[in-house]
């Protein structure tokens, strides 16, 4: 229990005419007066403590979501029942995981609760509060944390109610959620989606239909077209069955951040995208962890309705390490696991240094497989590149930040010499940036 102000007001009011009484001298009934004082606010303490005691605590019921998206705001729900005959004022504050989650709005809260009038009756309230998550993993609220006033107001004690919960805070899945509305309205040019209607090489046949004004001439089919005396057209689907396999470095570069964001975590956003794209094109989606803490982490290639569920507890908890970016050992090891020809998606932030290395790596994959790099841009490098010389230091500056872009250039520009897709994007680039390639591979038969 703790003392409230207006005890402390009680308190002030008792010292103050005990300082009265010793300072103009009354006699013994002043002293009687002083003590009578003391004795009343004592008795109203004690009432107070009593009633504490007596008074049944109210009950308190929170509903989070069942799951929670980095880096996007959630709602969480407390709602507390009043039990007691008595009316109660509360101070509420929820034990939110505060090392995944940030508080934006709604704690503390202070509520009213009227007398409670049996089952029938009962007295509750509810609010919200909202979070951002900004860590993934197993987040856990603690249990909610009460003060009560005593039924006069002179102390509030301290309870401790609720249950203790735990959450799951995903990768962004937000926009998986937008794209499959989006999809379902054939609106995902506004996500910067760009479907192509290809016709290559590799393309599996899908059906016969009447010949409609722009289909080429090499797609009629003049048998069909004798026996129904009218021009019908061969129509055409993206291959299906095809594999995707991304590669993802977690070692120190991607611990870099852009706002609350890591670049690690926007690649994890952007293969959940990718997933939901390529799983609805009936393709398969894997991956495959270097540099990480702990043994790599290998998911095969998955398709069909549990995919996605299953992807998302694989992702949810990985994490980065300190350690350097082996490229070597990472192709080493998908070409072990991955036999089957797959188009890898190797995603990192490179550096002039890896070049050596990195070109290595990549030939090994491309011995069996299509390979996409895609490497993430430092948004502070091109605005330093991009900003105004300030004196000596920010002239260095600006010469070390182009020095640095020109040698990725170069690193780039090497890779797609040898074959490969290069990706060169800002990190909330990445998610549409990779849709886009991967369909435009399907469009053309690459794979």
């Amino acid at each position: 229990m703790k003392p409230t102000r207006r005890m402390g007001w009680g308190i002030a009011l008792w010292a103050a005419i005990g300082l009265t009484i010793s300072i103009i001298g009354l006699p013994q009934i002043g002293v009687l007066a002083w003590a009578g004082t003391g004795g009343l606010l004592l008795l109203a303490v004690l009432y107070d403590v009593a009633m504490a005691i007596q008074t049944p605590p109210p009950e308190v019921e929170r509903t989070p979501p069942r799951s929670l998206a980095l880096g996007a705001e959630s709602d969480v729900t407390l709602k507390l029942t009043n039990v007691a005959k008595r009316r109660l004022k509360i101070d509420v504050f929820d034990h939110y995981p505060v090392g995944h989650s940030q508080l934006i709005e709604g704690l503390p809260r202070q509520v009213v609760l009227d007398p409670s009038r049996g089952e029938e009756s009962e007295s509750w309230t509810e609010f919200k509060y909202s979070l951002l998550p900004i860590k993934r993993g197993m987040a856990r609220f603690g249990r909610a944390e009460l003060l009560i006033d005593g039924p006069l107001g002179l102390i509030q004690w301290r309870m401790r109610l609720g249950e203790a919960q735990e959450r799951r805070v995903y990768p962004n899945f937000r926009e998986v959620a937008r794209y499959a509305l989006l999809a379902l309205a054939d609106r995902l040019g506004s996500m910067g989606i760009r479907q192509l209607r290809r016709r290559g090489q590799g393309l599996d046949f899908k059906q016969l239909r009447d010949y409609r004004d722009g289909d080429l001439l090499r797609q009629i089919d003049w048998k069909a077209t004798a026996r129904r005396q009218r021009l019908i057209s061969r129509e055409y689907q993206d291959e299906r069955n095809q594999q995707v396999v991304f590669l993802l470095d977690c070692g120190r570069r991607m611990r870099a951040r852009e706002g609350n964001i890591t670049h690690f975590d926007h690649v994890l956003n952007s293969l959940l995208l990718l997933s939901t794209v390529a799983l609805r094109q009936e393709d398969s989606i894997g991956f495959l962890t270097f540099s990480n803490t702990g043994r790599p982490r290998w998911l095969p290639p998955q398709r069909g309705r549990g995919a996605m569920h299953l992807i998302l507890q694989q992702v949810y908890d990985l994490e980065t390490s300190t350690a350097p970016s082996d490229f070597a050992e990472a192709a080493r090891r998908l070409l072990v696991h991955q036999r089957r020809r797959a188009l890898v998606i190797l995603v990192t932030n490179l550096r002039e240094e890896d070049s050596g290395e990195l070109r290595h790596a990549l030939a090994t994959l491309r011995r069996r497989h299509l390979v996409v790099l895609a490497s993430l841009q430092e948004e502070v490098l091109s605005e330093v590149a991009d900003g105004a010389i300030e004196g000596f230091e920010g002239a260095l500056q600006l010469a070390e930040a182009h020095r640095h872009l020109a040698a990725r250039r170069i690193v780039h520009e090497a890779a797609r010499q040898q074959g490969t897709i290069v990706l060169d994007v800002p990190p909330r680039e990445l998610p549409v940036a990779l849709v886009n390639r991967y369909l435009q591979i399907k469009g053309s038969g690459q794979l």
